[in-house]
């Protein structure tokens, strides 16, 4: 429950209260949503795009994907948009254009670009501690020792407080339950009862959040970089600061304006038949993946309570949804005359903030930034570019001096051999002809 006592917390329900269900802003720019386009318009070579044609099908040949959606746009035309494959093995469903995917951690872009446009209403800075708004993370404590014969542990106290920024860029000391590298902290996080992926369960973001922020810490908030669930944390805390519930404020503020009608928590059953089987192998056959026993189903997109709101990993998508969303970035925060977030802010938001574990990437407050030495590696775009990935085998990319977008969507675990993951980059950069 929202204490509306907060001076903060009642003007961000006013601000929620005057916007509606309105969009951000009107803008005196106005970029086309994205359209189809040729190839040779936008300076690429037709023929080299073909050549993921070749990368898709020969990865569902050698089985190592069931199937594939693949996108690439580059100045908002869609010049290359393809289904390839399976979208379910055991009914032989032939994936479409359309078909939704679960995309997990390229969740956590959407959340951060909510948190980044509640900043730019002045209701709180990315140096506060979050513990202003979520008390729950007052006196946050680091893991010193841990007793596995007695599931027990020690803490020393952190010698600062987590701050929202700390939260965007990883580097707050959270970890992240089932898939966290540290054995103990996966025992803490479970003996706890937190959420750390997905749920069918009558179980809320803030009932989870508020669990985690009791839990040690991996290092002193700020320290370093380390994977962890504090996109969580921020939905909860879009949350509190909007006055809305987190998928309604994703929904007025960012999906609904910016078109992406494909885009939810829980798929609607209407559009269920869209959604993509996720797949393993098993035998050398693709069959359905059942999901983690003990922390969530495979199938909690479409049943469920269909209470909890992961900001870290909750949404499903298409392809065509997500290259919307990206595209707004490469217009500087606007699209169909619609201002989104400043110019300004967006370079704050591109600017590096730390520096992630492997030294071709840097991370800012919303995505991973190619840096030089990843430019060097080749096949992976200009300076700048920003991507990431997600669980269930998804990946993206936007090269802002190129202005070219690629997403390429698939549903697997466990998946052994998948080259797709690099090739579909270097196919996309070799065909510019310009």
């Amino acid at each position: 429950m929202i204490h509306m006592k907060h001076p903060i917390l009642q003007l961000a329900l006013l601000l929620s209260l005057i916007l509606g269900t309105q969009a951000q802003t009107p803008s005196a720019q106005e970029s086309s949503a994205l359209s189809p386009g040729s190839p040779k318009s936008v300076g690429l070579s037709k023929e080299r795009l073909a050549r993921i044609d070749a990368m898709a099908e020969s990865a569902i040949k050698d089985k190592d994907v069931p199937g594939v959606v693949a996108l690439v746009a580059r100045n908002g035309k869609v010049v290359y948009h393809k289904a390839f494959g399976l979208a379910d093995n055991s009914s032989g469903r032939k994936m479409t254009k359309d078909d939704i995917f679960r995309i997990a951690s390229q969740s956590k872009a959407i959340t951060s670009t909510g948190v980044m446009m509640l900043w730019e209403e002045g209701l709180f800075k990315l140096d506060d501690p979050v513990s202003k708004w979520i008390p729950e993370f007052k006196n946050p404590q680091v893991l010193k020792s841990y007793n596995y014969t007695s599931e027990t542990y020690t803490t020393i106290p952190a010698d600062r407080e987590i701050t929202i920024r700390h939260l965007l860029t990883h580097s707050s000391g959270l970890g992240y339950g089932l898939i966290d590298g540290d054995e103990r902290m996966k025992l803490i996080y479970k003996k706890a009862g937190v959420t750390d992926l997905f749920t069918i369960d009558p179980i809320t973001i803030g009932d989870s959040v508020k669990k985690l922020a009791k839990l040690p810490l991996h290092f002193h908030p700020g320290d370093e970089y380390r994977y962890s669930e504090g996109l969580d944390v921020l939905g909860y805390f879009i949350e509190v600061v909007s006055g809305m519930s987190f998928d309604q404020f994703l929904k007025t503020r960012l999906f609904d304006p910016l078109g992406m009608r494909d885009t939810f928590f829980y798929v609607p059953d209407a559009k269920a038949n869209r959604l993509v089987t996720v797949q393993e192998q098993v035998d050398g056959n693709w069959v359905k993946y059942s999901g983690v026993e003990g922390y969530y189903d495979a199938d909690y997109p479409i049943k469920g309570a269909k209470t909890f709101f992961g900001g870290g990993a909750g949404l499903s998508s298409t392809v065509s949804d997500y290259a919307t969303f990206l595209q707004m970035y490469l217009n500087g925060g606007e699209l169909n005359g619609i201002r989104f977030l400043s110019r300004t802010t967006i370079k704050t938001i591109m600017s590096p903030q730390v520096a992630l574990n492997r030294e071709t990437e840097d991370y800012g407050l919303v995505f991973g930034l190619l840096n030089e030495k990843g430019i060097a590696l080749g096949g992976s775009g200009s300076i700048g570019t920003f991507r990431w990935g997600g669980y269930f085998n998804s990946q993206y990319f936007a090269d802002p001096n190129e202005r070219i977008i690629g997403v390429i969507m698939k549903q697997t675990r466990h998946q052994t051999t998948d080259d797709t993951s690099w090739q579909f980059g270097q196919l996309v950069f070799q065909a510019i002809d310009d």
